[in-house]
């Protein structure tokens, strides 16, 4: 799937990435559907309008211009999913982030990886267990990938250093939080790297976590849970892991503290006990090779050139708050699929469905 892109097409990626309603799963269509980012953003306008809107934000070249100046002042790197240089397992995600900004060494996304979460008000003891797992999987070889919180993050980005961590941030690949953690953030630079699918500047929003943990999970071979409460972030990691075909492990801890209950829960449903490295490491072994990714998942056949106006509407009531596969929608509507799936980008272009990673669908 990789080929290299010129400095102009890499400037066309970041402006459909961050133009208004275009999340990951839209992006992947768009580049299908027209053979490049700068097509795909020059529909986007007549797009939305079909879709029921009449008009989509679409950044102009001044403002992407800002944001790859402000990279290139931190030194960081901009790789977009395409590229040869994007981490192979964030690649094979069902759809991966269009791009990425990485600040440090780029090059450390490629070892095989391993995430560690949970609780930012963590046990001493919970802690601990983190900070020596991680020492133990970084002295295997392997990248120790967490989020850079408050907690069982912060314990495994340091027991981690000497051998190499990422930090997957919410904001942007500068934004620092909690602000304490400003010099471990220098030191997870130096010894690792940073990653962010935000632009720099940016500080992070409540919605930004969940998609920041995918992009943990996605990065990572296997997830560890340390401590969790039952409502939990870290649960949220875990079962995207799942979904994309990662290993889970948990560590067991004392039904009398609350921390322990997410991990414990996890257990009851199936993950695996994980009580040192080598549980981690003998779960690897039987996890097998993470898949590949399709030879260019950003390549299609065309869809029909505008979607039927009928036809969008009925998708438009076919759809509700609970997500619907893609496949479903095409046996009610009776429709060819690459007509749905047109139809379905433009609501999506147009605020009216939100387009789900596995295929799925919900309004929006």
């Amino acid at each position: 799937m990789s080929r290299a892109l010129s400095d102009a097409e890499r400037g066309d990626w970041l402006r459909l990435a961050r133009s208004e309603n275009v999340g990951p799963v839209t992006f992947r269509e768009l580049i299908r559907r027209y053979g490049s980012a700068g097509q795909a953003v020059a529909a986007l306008p007549e797009l939305a309008r079909r879709g029921g809107r009449s008009g989509v934000r679409v950044p102009g070249a001044t403002e992407i211009g800002r944001e790859l100046a402000a990279g290139e002042a931190l030194g960081a790197r901009l790789v977009c999913a395409c590229e040869p240089a994007f981490p192979p397992a964030l690649a094979a995600i069902d759809p991966p982030p269009p791009v990425i900004w990485v600040r440090g060494e780029p090059e450390a996304l490629a070892r095989p990886a391993v995430a560690i979460v949970g609780a930012r008000v963590a046990s001493a003891a919970g802690q601990r267990f983190a900070r020596g797992l991680a020492a133990e999987l970084g002295q295997a070889g392997l990248l120790v990938v967490s989020g850079m919180a408050r907690g069982i993050d912060a314990a495994a980005h340091e027991g981690a250093l000497p051998t190499g961590t990422a930090a997957v941030l919410a904001g942007g690949v500068d934004d620092v939080y909690p602000p304490e953690h400003r010099v471990l953030y220098e030191r997870i630079r130096q010894a690792g790297c940073v990653v962010s699918e935000n632009e720099p500047g940016r500080a992070a929003t409540a919605r930004d976590f969940p998609r920041r943990n995918r992009i943990i999970s996605g990065l990572s071979r296997a997830v560890v849970v340390v401590e969790a409460e039952l409502r939990s972030g870290s649960l949220i990691t875990a079962r995207l892991a799942a979904e994309q075909g990662r290993e889970v492990l948990a560590v067991p801890g004392s039904p009398l503290d609350p921390r322990a209950k997410g991990a414990n829960d996890l257990i009851r449903q199936g993950a695996a006990i994980c009580e040192g490295a080598e549980d981690v490491l003998r779960a690897l072994e039987g996890l097998g090779a993470v898949r590949e990714p399709s030879p260019d998942p950003f390549r299609g056949d065309p869809a029909p050139a505008e979607a039927d106006p009928g036809l969008r509407e009925r998708l438009a009531g076919l759809l509700s708050p609970t997500p619907v596969s893609r496949d479903e929608l095409v046996r009610a509507t009776g429709a060819p699929a690459a007509a749905v799936f047109a139809a379905l980008v433009e609501l999506s272009l147009a605020g009216r469905a939100e387009l789900l990673a596995g295929g799925m669908v919900e309004a929006a």
